[in-house]
Formats: structure tokens, sequence, C-alpha cells
């Protein structure tokens, strides 16, 4: 044993004695050929048009605690194909203590729609550290990363998909409940909601379905409609900017654009009940939205005659003979005429559902109405109350067979025989008065939690270089000066064009990021955060 620890012993002094100070980027290599060990990147090849995919590395320097990136990072193709891959850079002007980031924002480049292949080359960054004592001149070290990527032809429309990521709002700050209200010993939503964390069983789904995903991490302005056949908006929090509602409306009418809503549960009544005090922090924990933020998506579908309830449903149920259970889910209230709507009964667990169970005589179950698909205008949208099935963490039973069939009416209006039967379809709009509709919490300061409450509209790093810093494609034209367009809140029962609404948006110039290698355009997506308390608690009674 002691023989053992002094052979160790030794062989790390001699590595130490031998060692040559230098920088470092950790992982050295990203190759999309190498699965599953560059999971999610080997997963889904490149292609021109697509929203950039964002590679984050470690600079680990050995010359010192302190260093600095002496010159921009290069990118360094192999051959000419390379030439088709863009890159920006952003990283650590800085790094200290010991270490930096450095991060690439990768695009091909349009004249590469139809190339198939590898793309091969080196990132080099050079990096220098002043001279420790005893030695002359700084220390300097030049970093490689290698790139290894997969690239094909831009798919078609009907293929591609976008994954709303930017109203989903993220752990922490805020106290967002649990999505299954029958899970007892996960009482926040912090796993993420992303396609390569608690969704990463549904996002390899959709690409052994010949799909291909993109990811937004910015507002609906931010991305052109019509490169894509659907917009997947799941389990979201957040508030819209009324330029979004704007947009979104006239990408389906106008656009085609396809929407897939899965919601989650609602209530004010149970979430006040949900508060609790907090013997870390010492404060009181009070959720600052539901499952999901269905007052928020109610103003973003109202121009599509859309709208969920308060309900907090669960139950099993069973559609063309594939089992499914709904979990702490809500309830469509408001749908277009025309549309085909399915209902079950289910339990109502919310506290006003509750009440009203043990005063009725008719039992504790009603039939509800959770899956609704419309066509609207050249776009067509599908809405379902509950995102579980969809979520990897405490499934009971997935949906991904709903999911398809779904994206197969939204991309390519192929209609399911069982969804689109006739007994679904409805001859009036199902309504609901607007006072009836979810209230938004008034005791929340939603702006400490929000990316767009109190925020500016723009669009960031994750969006096609040509938006950055601005305020997405379009906004120009569709809302200010003379080619100012007016949109209107659409009647299903009449013409799509009778209420019209008008919207003056003033397009702010872009502030620059430091930090940029290969561009000035970058936005700071911390500004007004700084006001932010330690976890972004309410209601801080110190005892």
């Amino acid at each position: 044993m002691l023989c053992h620890y002094l052979c160790f012993s030794w062989e790390s002094y001699q590595i130490l004695e031998n060692y040559q100070p230098r920088s470092s980027i950790f992982p050295s290599v990203l190759d999309y050929t190498d699965c599953p060990y560059s999971w999610p990147f080997c997963r889904q090849p490149l292609y021109a048009g697509a929203m950039p995919v964002i590679f984050n590395a470690t600079i680990l320097n050995g010359m010192g605690v302190i260093g600095y990136v002496e010159t921009p990072p290069t990118w360094h193709p192999y051959d000419e194909v390379g030439n088709l891959l863009s890159i920006h850079f952003t990283y650590s002007d800085v790094i200290w203590p010991w270490t930096g980031y450095l991060a690439l924002h990768m695009q091909i480049k349009d004249e590469g729609a139809q190339f198939s292949g590898l793309i091969e080359g080196n990132v080099t960054l050079n990096v220098y550290s002043p001279s420790p004592p005893r030695e002359k001149g700084p220390r300097s070290s030049t970093c490689v990363l290698y790139l290894k990527l997969k690239v094909v032809p831009t798919p078609p429309r009907s293929k591609r998909i976008l994954w709303d990521q930017y109203h989903n709002i993220k752990y922490p700050p805020g106290y967002i409940p649990r999505d299954s209200l029958d899970v007892r010993n996960d009482i926040l939503d912090w796993h993420g909601d992303h396609l390569h964390t608690n969704f990463h069983i549904m996002y390899n789904m959709l690409r052994d379905a010949g799909y291909y995903v993109e990811t937004l991490g910015s507002p609906l302005t931010c991305f052109d409609a019509s490169h894509y056949g659907a917009l997947l908006m799941v389990d979201l929090e957040d508030e819209y900017f009324k330029e979004e509602i704007q947009k979104l409306r006239d990408d389906v009418v106008n656009g085609g654009l396809g929407i897939a809503v899965f919601a989650e549960w609602y209530n004010v009544d149970s979430m006040v009940k949900m508060r609790f005090f907090d013997d870390n922090t010492r404060s009181w924990w009070t959720p600052v939205t539901g499952g999901a933020n269905i007052p928020a998506l109610n103003e973003l579908l109202a121009p599509l005659g859309i709208a969920f309830g308060d309900k907090i449903l669960n139950g099993d149920f069973s559609i063309n003979g594939e089992q499914s259970h709904y979990a702490s889910g809500t309830d469509i209230i408001k749908f277009p005429e025309g549309g085909y709507l399915h209902s079950f009964e289910f339990q109502d667990n919310s506290e006003s559902g509750a009440t009203q169970n043990i005063l009725s005589a008719s039992g504790m179950t009603k039939v509800s109405p959770i899956l609704g698909l419309a066509e609207v205008g050249k776009g067509r949208v599908a809405a379902y109350g509950d995102s579980n099935c969809l979520d990897g963490s405490h499934m009971v039973t997935n949906c991904y067979w709903l999911l398809r069939k779904i994206l197969d009416f939204t991309n390519r209006n192929v209609k399911d025989p069982v969804l689109f039967s006739d007994s679904a379809k409805t001859s009036k709009p199902l309504h609901e008065e607007e006072s009836q509709l979810p209230l938004r919490r008034t005791d929340v300061n939603f702006s400490s939690y929000s990316s767009v409450v109190g925020k500016d509209l723009i669009c960031h790093h994750d969006t096609r270089f040509e938006v950055w810093g601005t305020k997405g494609y379009g906004i120009h034209q569709l809302l200010t000066g003379r080619n100012r367009k007016r949109y209107s809140t659409i009647d299903m029962v009449n013409d799509l064009n009778n209420t019209m609404i008008e919207f003056n948006v003033e397009v702010d110039e872009a502030t620059t990021h430091k930090g940029s290698g290969n561009y000035s355009g970058l936005v700071d997506r911390n500004k007004s955060r700084n006001s932010i308390d330690f976890l972004g608690l309410l209601n801080n009674d110190e005892v």
C-alpha cells in the first residue's frame, strides 16, 4: 500500500516537473459523426436557413490565475467547402480565475442549401498571461478546437419544427410550481423544460420520425415563419410582447404556419393554497404562475379564437385504443366553429372545482374538452391542455402518438380519421364570456421573473445572424411607417378581418456586446435583471 502511494506521488511529481504551462479548450473536439458521445449535436446535422447551433467550450489557462484573449478566435477550414460555414464567437476577454468560456454560433451560408457532406477544420484562440516572477515576458499559448460537422440540404418546410424556449421561465429565480400536482417530491418545475433535458425522449422521437427540430430562445418576431411547418409551444410560463401576438396571428392566417400548443394547469385559488415558508431562505414562497401561464397563452391565442380555462383535470382516457393519462391538465373554453373538439370525463381537482363537486349531486367527474384542432386562415392550430405526457420527468403515459398526428395535421394537413371524425366537429363556436377567463395574479411582481415584462423586445444570440440586436423580421414593414399593417382579432363566425387593431412600434438601435468576436450587434440579455432578489422570492418576511 505504501509502495503504491509513493509510486503514485512520484508519477504526479514527474508530471508537474515536466509540465509546460499552456492554455487549452475543453472539449477539444466537436464531432458530429461521434454518437452518442457528441449528443445532442450529432443527432441533427446542420443545414442552411436553420437557427444557429451554439456550442459552449471552456478555456483552461494553465499559465496563470489570470489570462487574456490576445486576438479574436479564427476559423481555419481544411478545404473549400469549409467556407460554407459561418461562425460568430462570444468569449471571455479576461480569463479569471484559471478558466473562461468560448461560445461558437454556427450556421450554414445560403449558398450551401444543397450541400451534403462533412465540414472539417480548426478554431484557434491565442491566450497570454502576465509573466510570473523570474520569467521574462508574458506567457502565451494557442488553443485549438477541432470541428467535424455534418451538413445536409435544407429540408422542406413540412419537416421543420421550431421549439419555443424563450417563453419558458428558467429555474431559478422564481417559484414555478410543478406541472403534475400528483407528484409530491418535486415542488418546483426545475428540470429545464428543454429539448435536451426532460424533453430529450420527445426530441429523439421527432428526429426518428424525420423531423428537424430547432430552438428559438428569442421572441416570436425573431424567426421567419415561411421556413417552418409548425411552432411547438409546450409548458410555457412567460408573457408575450404585443408584437409577438400580432406577428403570430399573421404567420398563421396569412403565412400558413402551424401551431401545436401543449398547456398546463392554472388556478389562482390553488396557487394561493400552495404558498409555504422556506426555512433555508427564511421567506415565504408563493407561485408566480401555474404550471403554465394560461392568461398569457389566452392573449396569444385570442386572435385565433382559442382559450384555455382554469380547471385542474385528472383522469385516464382513450382515443382509438391509445390509453392516455391526463395529469393536472386544463380545459378548453373557447374554440372556433368548424374545428374538431374532443371531450372526456375527468375529475376537477382545482380549489373552485372541488367546492363545486362537493356541492354537486352529479358526482365528482365532469366531461371537459381538452383537445382541439382547427384550420385558421392558411394555417392550422392544435391545442391540448396537458404537457406531462411529453415530459420525461414524471410521465405516466406518453402521448408521442398524439404529437405525431398533430404534426401530420399542422405541417402537412394530413387529417387522422379519428381526430377529425364528424362527431368531433363543432357546429358552433365554443364560447366563454371574457369575464370568465382565468385572470393573472395581482399580488405578484412578474417582471422579476419574466423575459418580457419590463424588458425590451430584442433578438438574441440564438437567432439568425441577420436579426441579431434587432426587433426581428418584418417589424418595420408590418408595424411602423407607411407600410403599417392592421391586424384583426378573428371572428370565426363571420370574416377574418372584422375587428381591426393597430399597433405602433418603434425600433430601437441595437446595443453592442463587447464579447463578440465577429459581430457588434449583440445585446446583453441580463439587462434590467439586477433587481432580482435571492432566488427571486416574493413576500420576504424575515423572522
